[in-house]
């Protein structure tokens, strides 16, 4: 197939996409995809489906936030270098920006219960928001009851019995090449599927025949962009060196955040526990109650869930520096960065061999099981976070949030019947949370 190019979308477009991201991207790596592909895919039309899952099922493979680096090179994809940049940084930054406010808050006037109140209001529409994802990725993903059978087998093992997700990953690659090697056809789904999806690749910026950026891989290039990345990562260590009298406690910090960023195959949860074990008992950093405490503040803030670990940092330097609000807001930012900048890297450097490996048929339908596998970790987020929404004490009569379930209700029909831009949808369910804690505190006063 040709290259198809349709008008290009413009960067201040895009950055005002990325922008809004960073702030409304709650309900973790499932939550983030979904906006994205709602947005990218679904309003936009800047990248195709194919494309689009294509990049996540690689992304899903490298260390890191797999949702941030999709971000990241999709970004890469529009607008090149400058386009990844912006995108990647932008998707983390106000997640950074809300945990350092929250962390200082925490060490200062300990947990503020209104705060907490407004990102309870919110929980309820990004329950729509992902339910509404939820049926156009499936819609889109599913193609023949290979598929189908895949996505279900991933939500009952996920659901029922808290299986990884980097083992739902493995094993659905691992059944791709059992089925590639017994029977190929059944990889590939319907041929009228295939064949309309091929048709819809035409409507796209970004499609099955558009070009690789910076024009494929150079080992030239390679060699810059890792340079760049050492470059960029002994800069801050240096400085520690030379300004500051507690080297020993920068060093530690930035090689253990380094350490960790190159562990997260598989998500957050693949490392969030080795940085709570080694945070709490082996460097004693934080006690476990304030490592909890963290994971609140957390789950409170749009981004990656793996931003904990800027409250680890930050709680590391305000300890170690005696309670100073300075050190910790550092160390949150050094923590932060040192965790995301490997991201970059493994995007820039390795984004042309993803390129290569799109249209690969084998490669293809590997990879699109892996996606039928993550609509069924999409469909086990929608349950798992609507049940703590709705049912916050059990599922029970007894402990139904009626409030909450309406506000879903009323959320999607803003979103599917009256088309409210999202953006509005969150300010009105920050609002809506506050008016209730008000409200609650009235009466039982």
């Amino acid at each position: 197939m040709g290259e198809i190019r349709l008008g290009k979308p413009g960067f201040k477009d895009a950055l005002r996409f990325w922008f809004k991201l960073g702030w409304i991207s709650f309900g973790g790596t499932a939550g983030h995809i979904a906006i994205m592909h709602d947005f990218l895919v679904g309003q936009k039309k800047w990248v195709s489906n194919s494309r689009f899952f294509h990049a996540l099922s690689i992304c899903m493979l490298l260390p890191g936030p797999e949702a941030q680096q999709l971000a990241i090179y999709i970004g890469w994809q529009l607008h090149g270098k400058k386009g990844g940049l912006a995108a990647g940084i932008l998707f983390v930054l106000p997640s950074m920006f809300i945990l350092l406010a929250l962390s200082i808050v925490y060490v200062s006037y300990g947990n503020l219960p209104w705060i907490y109140a407004m990102f309870n209001g919110l929980k309820p529409a990004v329950i729509a928001i992902i339910i509404i994802a939820l049926y156009r990725v499936g819609q889109k993903s599913l193609n023949g009851l290979l598929h189908y059978l895949v996505a279900a087998l991933a939500f009952i093992c996920i659901f029922f019995f808290n299986v990884s997700m980097l083992m739902i990953i493995a094993g659905s690659i691992t059944l791709a090449i059992m089925i590639q090697y017994l029977k190929p056809g059944l990889l590939h789904g319907k041929n009228k599927a295939a064949g309309q999806e091929l048709q819809e690749e035409e409507g796209y910026y970004i499609n099955s025949g558009s070009a690789e950026p910076d024009g494929g891989f150079k080992i030239k290039t390679f060699l810059k962009q890792v340079s760049i990345f050492l470059l960029l990562w002994f800069i801050p260590i240096a400085l520690f060196y030379g300004l500051s009298g507690e080297f020993v406690f920068w060093k530690q910090l930035t090689l253990f955040f380094t350490q960790s960023a190159f562990m997260t195959i598989g998500g957050s949860y693949t490392v969030l526990p080795y940085v709570a074990q080694f945070a709490v008992a082996k460097l004693g950093w934080l006690s476990k109650m304030q490592m909890v405490d963290g994971f609140a503040l957390a789950e409170t803030t749009p981004g990656p869930l793996i931003i904990v670990v800027g409250f680890v940092g930050f709680m590391a330097g305000f300890n170690h520096f005696h309670g100073s609000l300075l050190m910790g807001s550092l160390a949150l930012v050094i923590t932060v960065f040192y965790t995301f900048l490997p991201c970059f890297l493994f995007i820039f450097a390795g984004g042309p061999l993803i390129e290569k490996s799109h249209g690969n048929e084998t490669i293809g339908g590997v990879l699109k099981l892996v996606t039928a596998a993550v609509v069924g970790v999409i469909l086990n987020l929608t349950l798992f976070l609507g049940k703590d929404v709705i049912f916050p004490g059990g599922v029970t009569l007894q402990h139904l949030d009626l409030v909450a379930l309406v506000w879903v209700a009323v959320s999607l029909f803003l979103l599917l019947k009256l088309k409210l831009n999202v953006v509005y949808l969150i300010l009105l369910s920050l609002i809506f949370g506050l008016i209730r804690y008000y409200i609650g505190e009235v009466y039982i006063g």
